[in-house]
């Protein structure tokens, strides 16, 4: 498989050493300095395309590579406010775009920990719920985009809570992310029940980033030759 890596920073490079460790060929690495080389000519010989920059890039990073046809797998976050443009747009150029939060498969298996345990807690309404995440401080946003993935999971089932909040409010119906920020710390999260009487809590913590790069490679296979948009759920057979 020949890949694109859009965005070479810590990511980026684990990225390119995973897949070289699997047998696959990095024939473009696109980055600030030379974001125009982003074009029908890479797009020629390239198979699909990782994009993991920022938030304030990955819009036109994705939009530049469904433009040129390439599969692309996105992985930044916080842009989201527009992904259901791009989807329209992939669906229209009958292009392939996996986008995920997270790349982790066992942070993806949390996800659907994190479904079931919220749907039945739905029937207790006296535990309150709450989420904390802690990543390294060169992260660009707070809270994680896996922490947001896990809240709207829970406000999809918890009755009373309505929204995500991250600062404190004292109102019974946020839901409060709790974000913090140290180094060196590849990232962990916590979603946790309390009550006066007891406490449930669940958590993935990562060890290394190693694990989003061989989800985000695992995500380019699976993609490059079809036609839709996915997402990690997609990649590991996981049913509704």
């Amino acid at each position: 498989m020949k890949i694109i890596l859009v965005g070479y920073g810590k990511m980026g490079r684990i990225i390119e050493e995973t897949a070289l460790e699997r047998g696959h060929e990095i024939v473009g690495r696109i980055d600030l300095d030379n974001a125009s080389d982003l074009d029908a000519s890479i797009a020629d010989i390239a198979d699909v395309a990782i994009e993991f920059t920022g938030p304030h890039s990955a819009f036109d990073n994705v939009m530049k590579c469904l433009s040129l046809g390439i599969p692309v797998v996105c992985g930044s976050t916080g842009w989201l406010d527009r992904y259901d443009e791009v989807a329209t747009f992939c669906r229209q150029q009958h292009g392939s775009l996996l986008y995920a939060s997270n790349f982790s498969v066992g942070v993806n298996i949390f996800f659907e920990i994190n479904k079931t345990l919220a749907r039945l807690m739905a029937a207790h309404p006296g535990y309150d719920v709450s989420i904390k995440e802690i990543h390294h401080t060169q992260k660009k946003d707070a809270p994680s985009g896996t922490a947001i993935s896990l809240a709207e999971q829970v406000l999809r089932s918890v009755p009373g809570k309505e929204n995500w909040v991250s600062d404190s409010t004292g109102n019974p119906s946020n839901l409060l992310i709790e974000s913090e920020r140290i180094d060196p710390y590849p990232g962990l999260h916590t979603v946790r029940y309390s009550s006066p009487i007891d406490e449930i809590r669940i958590t993935h913590e990562a060890h290394s980033r190693n694990g989003f790069a061989l989800g985000a490679v695992l995500a380019a296979a699976f993609i490059k030759e079809k036609t839709g948009v996915f997402s990690m759920r997609d990649v590991l057979g996981i049913g509704d």
